[in-house]
């Protein structure tokens, strides 16, 4: 700040008595001042206090210094720069629309510089009087005021905008309220406005949002009216105020339908657009297949029936809107001149089933239009006379047809017979009476009907005379009468031609089942009855004709069984009939022997991979899991499946180990009880076994992977069969030994080679002799063991006090005599 002119007085009289004396120093003689700028001037103005620079830099003196007088020149800005001031002449003066400042505590150079009044440096903290408002200076002619889109408020700029800068506003809201037009500002130009989205309603803003922020809203439907006008927001225009889902029913194609508006339909409330009820709120006629015929509405919808297959429209015609069950067409119209059919085709609806009677008469001639049953049907609607079989084959119940027993009358030949009324001639209500003889005339054939009681006629007799009787009734018997007829076979032998009567026509003759044979009836039967016969394979040439009756289509001539092995099906077999292999007599079929009579290469799995055929079939074992064909790869001879050459694969060669995967005993051959100990996990036969055609060809013992293991668990007298070699009788006792009992044989024999074991190096095993192992238990004269041992008697050096070879005084390891183990002296 510049110094008050009352601050500077004392400042004001030392520069003026300073000047005077400088003047006289100077020889200067006071009086009128030069005319000359400050600039030019050779004077130090800065000593005066008032320093110039800036504007006041190129000013003259005299612009300041009236008259020539220096003393009280005033050094404040508005002494000069006040209009009417006596200073101010030619100067810049304080315009009337400069802002009214508080100069009892600024002057103008708190604002303004010397250079120019331009661009001042104003502080609000200082430099306004208190109690002035913001719109005495920020009126537009001052300085910068409200702009021409401002909003329109009546409140102090303070209330919105800082000191610091007008951007960044933020009125206050608080007291707004209901009453407070919120679209004057925000009209999308003050300040922002309703987006393109916003719903359109003409309510006042904070009707829906609070003066903190525009979301969340608290719209709830009440703040406008919105009965009847739902579509106006609910377009799909306003998110999120969503608009008709494209599943929605096109109500607007329905003829009639009242729709003003959703909430026609839509009543639930405002949370959800469900329950929509569209028929308890909108009458309509018809037009139901406008949204029922697809599922593409989310509505019941066209059934996937026969009833509907064919239906595009016209559901009301069946169905009601207050329920589909219970649809009925209204058949109380109906008469006699409807084409039923035209609808009840088996598509539209339902039709004539597969078992209704063939008949062309419209469904109204029997049925009812309350129900299809039960029916008027009273052989009066079309015409039945001689067509009974027509409906009554058994085919289209309850039209029955013919009972199972009924007289065969078609079999028999002349009877002039051309519908069931032929016989039955009693009315509709029964079949009974049926009167066949009374009706139809016909020779013979009696037994067509009466050899049983199946038909319920009168029938063969259970006797002996009938016993056999299956046919020709009337060849005893006339129509007139059963009894008394009686044919008398007691004469008849074999010259009889039996088949003169029975022959199937005038008497029971040869059934289709008969074996084909073309002997008299005499050589296989009796007089007194069909069976037992007499056959025995001598009537007639059976030799390789063995199927002409054993084809399982005469029995009790059985064919082959089911089981029979498949001999059609082997390449090369020459079997001409079943004799080539059943040679045993004509008792029995076994023993049939085919390998014996029948020579043939290979195809055994043909017959023996299973045990279908009741033979030696593949065995359930590892080996031969996974074969399917080739048995005789193995089996080398048709007399015994135990003659086996089995061809290793390549992947179960020698070396790779697999010998055990099958050779464990079940499978195939395994170890026996008396094979040598294996002690040592992982050795394989073929470590040992190097042949596969037999077990004891190539077998070199592997010592080398049973190192591990003690050579006295095989070499002993138990596998002395399997050429390990045991420990002779006259070995050396080696438990005479220190610890011998625990040595192996390998201490000694380090050669695993055969004869390996002539080749020991002794091994004393520490021994000491005397009790600490005994020397003389091999070395005393008199012993046999193997061994180049040298031998003597305890006693050939000295009698007394000898208890071993080594001992004090003798020989080493106790004594001092030779080296220990290799020499005695």
């Amino acid at each position: 700040m510049t110094p008050s002119p009352h601050a500077h007085t004392w400042y004001r009289e030392a520069a003026f008595l300073l000047l005077l004396v400088m003047c006289v120093v100077l020889g200067v003689v006071p009086g009128r001042a030069e005319a000359q700028s400050a600039a030019n001037s050779k004077f130090d103005h800065f000593k005066t206090g008032f320093p110039l620079n800036g504007a006041h830099a190129t000013q003259r003196c005299e612009s300041c210094h009236t008259n020539g007088i220096f003393r009280g020149t005033p050094r404040d800005c508005q002494t000069c720069h006040t209009q009417g001031s006596r200073q101010a002449r030619s100067n810049v003066v304080i315009p009337p629309t400069h802002i009214p400042t508080n100069s009892s505590m600024q002057g103008c150079d708190s604002c303004h510089g010397t250079q120019s009044f331009s661009n001042p440096r104003f502080s609000h903290t200082t430099g306004i009087p208190p109690g002035t408002a913001c719109q005495t200076c920020h009126d537009g002619v001052r300085t910068q005021g409200k702009s021409g889109n401002h909003i329109a408020t009546r409140a102090s700029c303070d209330s919105c905008h800082n000191t610091r800068n007008w951007n960044g506003a933020r009125p206050d809201h608080r007291g707004f309220n209901s009453s407070t037009n919120c679209a004057s500002c925000h009209n999308g130009a003050t300040a922002s406005g309703k987006a393109a989205n916003h719903i359109p309603v003409t309510a006042n803003c904070i009707s829906c949002h609070s003066v903190n922020s525009w979301k969340p809203t608290n719209w709830n439907h009440t703040q406008t009216l919105v009965a009847g006008t739902c579509s106006t927001c609910h377009s799909g225009s306003f998110a999120p105020a969503n608009g008709r889902p494209f599943n929605h029913i096109p109500y607007q194609s329905l003829a009639g339908a009242a729709i003003t508006n959703c909430d026609t339909c839509h009543k639930g409330g405002y949370s959800s657009w469900n329950p929509g009820r569209f028929h308890a709120n909108v009458s309509i006629v018809g037009q139901c297949a406008s949204c029922h015929l697809t599922s593409a509405y989310g509505l019941t919808s066209k059934p996937n029936t026969a009833t509907h297959s064919t239906v595009t429209g016209g559901c009301e015609s069946c169905h009601k809107t207050s329920g589909w069950a219970g649809a009925k067409v209204n058949h109380s119209l109906f008469n006699a001149s409807t084409q039923c059919a035209s609808c009840h085709n088996g598509s539209a609806a339902t039709g004539k089933s597969g078992s209704h009677i063939p008949v062309t008469a419209n469904c109204y001639s029997c049925h009812n239009t309350t129900g299809w049953t039960p029916t008027k049907w009273n052989h009066t609607q079309v015409t039945v006379t001689n067509a009974c079989s027509t409906c009554h084959s058994g085919a289209f119940p309850p039209a029955d047809g013919r009972p199972s027993n009924h007289i065969p009358y078609q079999s028999l030949a002349g009877a002039a017979i051309t519908n069931c009324d032929t016989c039955h001639k009693s009315g509709y209500s029964s079949w009974n009476s049926g009167r066949f003889h009374a009706n139809v005339s016909i020779v013979g054939q009696c037994a067509s009907c009466h050899l049983t009681a199946v038909y319920g006629l009168t029938s063969k007799p259970a006797n002996a005379v009938h016993s056999t009787v299956t046919g020709g009734c009337e060849s005893c018997h006339n129509t007139s009468r059963w009894a008394g007829a009686k044919v008398n076979h007691s004469l008849f032998n074999s010259t009889t031609q039996c088949a003169s009567c029975h022959n199937g026509s005038a008497t029971t003759g040869k059934p289709g089942s008969h074996i084909p044979v073309t002997a008299n009836c005499y050589s296989c039967h009796n007089t007194t009855g069909w069976t037992p016969t007499k056959w025995n394979h001598t009537q007639v040439t059976v030799t390789n004709a063995c199927s002409t009756c054993h084809s399982g289509a005469f029995p009790p001539a059985d064919g082959r069984p089911s089981n029979h092995i498949a001999y059609q099906s082997l390449a090369g077999a020459a079997i001409t009939n079943c004799d080539t292999c059943h040679k045993s007599g004509y008792s029995s079929w076994s023993p049939g022997r085919f390998h014996a009579n029948v020579s043939i290469v290979g195809q055994c799995s043909t017959c023996h991979l299973s045990a279908a055929y009741g033979l030696t079939s593949k065995p359930n074992n590892a080996v031969h899991a996974g074969i399917s064909s080739g048995c005789e790869s193995c089996h080398k001879s048709t007399a015994s499946w135990s003659n086996v050459v089995y061809t290793h694969a390549p992947t179960n060669a020698v070396g790779t180990g697999t010998c055990d995967n099958c050779h464990n005993g079940s499978t195939a051959t395994g170890k026996p009880g008396n094979h040598i100990p294996l002690q040592v996990g992982g050795v394989k036969c073929d470590s040992c076994h190097k042949s596969q055609q037999a077990w004891a060809t190539s077998v070199t013992t592997n010592h080398t992977a049973m190192s591990a293991q003690s050579c006295k668990t095989c070499h002993t007298p138990a596998h002395a069969g399997w050429g390990a070699t045991a420990k002779p009788n006259n070995h050396i006792p080696e438990a005479q030994l220190l610890n011998g009992v625990n040595m192996d044989c390998k201490a000694c024999h380090t050669s695993t080679n055969p004869g390996g074991f002539g080749t020991a190096v002794m091994n004393h095993n520490n021994s000491m002799g005397s009790g600490s192992g005994w020397c003389y238990a091999c070395h005393n004269a008199g012993t046999a063991y193997q061994g180049s041992m040298e031998r003597k008697s305890l006693t050939h050096q000295q009698r007394t006090g000898v208890t071993d070879c080594s001992q004090s005084g003798c020989h080493r390891p106790l004594g001092n005599k030779g080296n220990t183990y290799r020499n005695w002296d």
